[in-house]
């Protein structure tokens, strides 16, 4: 898949077959678009294109809103992307002055002259433009004038789109993993640099690797124990992940890590992804650190059965 991160860069295609979205969490609505796109590509001899904006149009059109976050950064959208065999992704720039272009502009300058669209995959409710005038209405009714096609996917369709993002948001801010993971189709995760903490986890018998992430939007899950499988140096390995301010020992700042199973090298400054497979417990204050250490013994056991159940040849 080749990445485009302005529109300047793209060349037009002689057969573009194009859709037009936010495509957070590329979740099972959006593969379905995916597939239909491809099959269409395919059919007619040419290539994917799929359009998308960063920052996301919430973030510049709602800058006072601080609690937009999303299900995957703009990295891990392409990687998802990528593995399902998008052909091109052109990540325009999102700003106000990109958003007031009118309907016609829009087509006319972005989707004919830059991408060269021969067919657009589009939803019935598909705003764009100043205001957000424009419509599927504009593109039917340009589609003859500039030697196109406009496909419309179904209302119920995108309805689907609509509730399997919301329902993952909602489910992560729940701790209902498994929800989450269903509704995207594969295990939600994040990404992180692995940065030093103050050690207790080593001090308590379960040392753990204490995660940073880049991007503030990115969507955390709510705080607790989870069953993860961690992915670290090219190896997986599983382990017992927390989310949390260690109310325990009276935490200011809300932590993320991550006790790895097996494993004791030196992972500072690397880069760790963590999968999230199950919710094991919510974050709850202990009277002392002994009863965190029994307890801390009791989630691995559990996380380690959650995971003989994923995989019965998983030996613990």
């Amino acid at each position: 898949m080749k990445i485009y991160h302005h529109i300047d860069e793209f060349t037009p295609l002689e057969n573009a077959v194009v859709t037009i979205g936010t495509f957070d969490g590329v979740h099972i609505g959006h593969r379905k678009i995916i597939a239909r796109l491809k099959e269409l590509a395919e059919a007619a001899g040419g290539e994917t294109v799929i359009l998308t904006f960063f920052p996301h149009p919430r973030m510049i059109l709602h800058p006072e809103d601080e609690n937009i976050k999303l299900i995957t950064t703009i990295a891990e959208k392409a990687e998802l992307m990528e593995q399902l065999g998008v052909d091109h992704l052109i990540i325009t720039p999102f700003s106000r002055d990109f958003s007031n272009q009118s309907a016609e502009e829009y087509i006319r300058d972005i989707l004919v002259k830059k991408i060269g669209i021969k067919t657009i995959v589009i939803g019935y409710d598909h705003r764009f433009g100043k205001d957000r005038k424009g419509g599927l209405e504009d593109l039917l009714r340009l589609a003859t004038q500039y030697g196109f096609e406009v496909l419309e996917i179904p209302e119920q369709d995108i309805n689907d789109v609509a509730i399997s993002s919301t329902r993952i948001r909602t489910a992560l801010l729940d701790g209902q993993i498994d929800i989450a993971n269903e509704c995207l189709g594969y295990p939600f995760f994040i990404t992180g640099k692995v940065i030093r903490g103050d050690q207790l986890g080593r001090q308590l018998g379960y040392p753990t690797a204490n995660l940073m992430l880049e991007e503030r939007y990115k969507l955390i899950p709510s705080d607790g124990i989870y069953a993860v499988r961690v992915k670290v140096e090219g190896k997986e390995y599983n382990g017992m992940a927390y989310i949390g301010h260690r109310p325990t020992v009276n935490g200011m700042t809300r932590n993320i890590e991550v006790n790895i199973f097996d494993f004791n090298a030196d992972i500072y400054n690397k880069q760790l992804r963590m999968e999230f497979l199950h919710f094991v417990r919510e974050d709850i204050r202990f009277a002392s650190l002994d009863e965190l250490v029994v307890q801390l013994g009791k989630d691995k056991e559990d996380v380690l059965a959650l995971l003989v159940l994923d995989n019965p040849q998983f030996n613990t």
